[in-house]
């Protein structure tokens, strides 16, 4: 099925919204500024005002990004010929949610209390529902194939408690809805954006598994089916210091992708430069679809420009109330198309 012609309109709205994203000064200037608070105030000037104002008085910043964040979202929403289309972006948070719900009741059960406070809003599946659907063990009417997963992700924490079993299979089936659903929509770089998503995934998981010294066979249950490398090969490297890992994966894009992290013997920081190249990457895998005036894949493109933008204020929100290094925080920025 060919997209092209059907995204015009949208893709034009799409550039528009390109112009509020924050500028190299404006970034320059939050990264100068003394407190969170200044940080705030900085950016109560730019296309953050409205959120801010919205959610004057609340000590969370965490609010304000995400009402800035939401409102850019429901925005494409409101013109982009296909909701499923951003739906897909939005399935991370929709699984997010699924978590945060799966715990708060594995936590009462064990005599703790609820965390209904870390939930977004940001799902396109309403947090209501799901709430009352999982509280009353009732999943016929979840979507995403939850009705299947959600059982066996009970029975994995009541037989072990093993919470890292109960993500391992929500993961799995996040990816594996976002693929099907991609494919349904046949956009050819939505698709690949996707596989790549799996399979940078599947290589961060292997980051954080060597860490506590597991072995291949070990590792393997926790890849994902559906990205570009195989998971035998993915699997298997594990076993070799990180540092020639990109030279086992040079066929891919991953081999010079995996270049650009400095491997060291501390793994926080590994993972923390490891994220940062894997999230430029993904924005990297779309940037060829800004060159047409009509691609659907600019809908991906910006939506997930907007994530980083998010995530790097977060990041210098969070450093300026632990006074962290400046230096080292604008080495973990990630890039956006400003």
């Amino acid at each position: 099925m060919s997209h092209q012609g059907d995204y015009g309109y949208a893709v034009a709205r799409i550039r528009a919204m390109e112009h509020r994203f924050l500028d190299a000064q404006t970034v320059q200037r939050i990264l100068d500024a003394e407190d969170a608070a200044s940080v705030m105030k900085v950016l109560g000037e730019t296309s953050y005002a409205s959120a801010i104002a919205a959610n004057a008085g609340e000590p969370n910043f965490d609010r304000v990004l995400e009402a800035e964040l939401r409102a850019s979202y429901e925005e494409v929403m409101s013109f982009v010929p296909d909701k499923a289309l951003v739906k897909i972006i939005l399935l991370q948070y929709d699984f997010h949610n699924v978590k945060v719900l799966l715990k708060s009741i594995f936590n009462v059960k064990s005599g703790g209390k609820k965390r209904w406070d870390l939930l977004s809003s940001m799902g396109a599946y309403p947090a209501d529902d799901l709430i009352t659907s999982i509280e009353v063990e009732d999943y016929n009417m979840l979507p995403y194939g939850l009705s299947r997963t959600l059982p066996h992700c009970i029975a994995a924490w009541e037989q072990n408690g093993d919470v890292l079993e109960v993500e391992r299979l929500l993961d799995r089936r996040m990816f594996a809805v976002m693929l099907e659903e991609s494919m349904a929509l046949d956009i050819r770089g939505l698709i690949d954006w996707v596989r790549a998503r799996i399979d940078g995934e599947n290589i961060r998981t292997l980051v954080r598994l060597k860490r506590f010294g597991y072995e291949s066979v070990k590792a393997m249950p926790f890849l994902h089916e559906g990205g570009t490398i195989d998971l035998n090969l993915l699997a298997s490297i594990i076993a070799e210091p990180f540092e020639s890992w990109n030279r086992a994966l040079e066929f891919s894009d991953y081999g010079r992708v995996l270049s650009q992290v400095e491997a060291g013997d501390d793994f926080s920081q590994l993972i923390l430069e490891l994220e940062k190249v894997l999230d430029d990457y993904y924005l990297e895998k779309l940037l060829v679809y800004r060159y047409s005036s009509d691609a659907p894949e600019n809908v991906p493109y910006f939506l997930w420009a907007k994530e980083m933008e998010i995530k790097n204020v977060r990041m210098i929100l969070v450093s300026k109330g632990n006074k962290g290094d400046t230096e080292s925080l604008r080495g973990l920025l990630r890039h956006v198309c400003n």
